[in-house]
């Protein structure tokens, strides 16, 4: 596999169009730093990391809306690829949806959302966007 990360944004866009509530995906420390970062925004409802497996797996619990059974996730996109990478200076990080997404983006001081990449004044790499 090339590009893990995008792998494991395919695994979940896969599971959240086939209105999975659970999907499995193998861990790695940036894998794990997306996902939390996705706990703490709302558009996930759980996670776990079973170790027990090897290799280690993240299970991700997925959200959908009580009523209308609608995904929490509706766009979740790869922008920086192994073949381009995308770096931005702090000033110029991407807004998605006018502010309703998020952008993830791999900084010096660990993995943030732009928000917080925006108001600590950093750039780095966009990895991908979700709204």
């Amino acid at each position: 596999m090339t590009d893990p990360i995008a792998d494991y944004l395919t695994r979940i866009r896969n599971a959240v169009m086939a209105s999975h509530r659970i999907v499995e995906i193998p861990a790695s420390n940036l894998k794990k730093e997306i996902t939390r970062i996705l706990l703490d925004k709302g558009y996930i409802l759980n996670y776990k990391i079973d170790e027990e497996k090897k290799p280690a797996v993240i299970k991700i619990a997925l959200k959908y809306h009580p009523v209308t059974k609608q995904p929490a996730i509706n766009n979740l996109s790869r922008i920086s690829k192994p073949g381009l990478r995308k770096y931005t200076h702090s000033t110029k990080l991407p807004r998605v949806l006018n502010g309703m997404g998020i952008a993830i983006i791999s900084t010096s001081q660990g993995v943030m959302t732009d928000k917080e990449a925006r108001h600590l004044s950093i750039g780095g790499e966009v990895i991908c966007t979700v709204s």
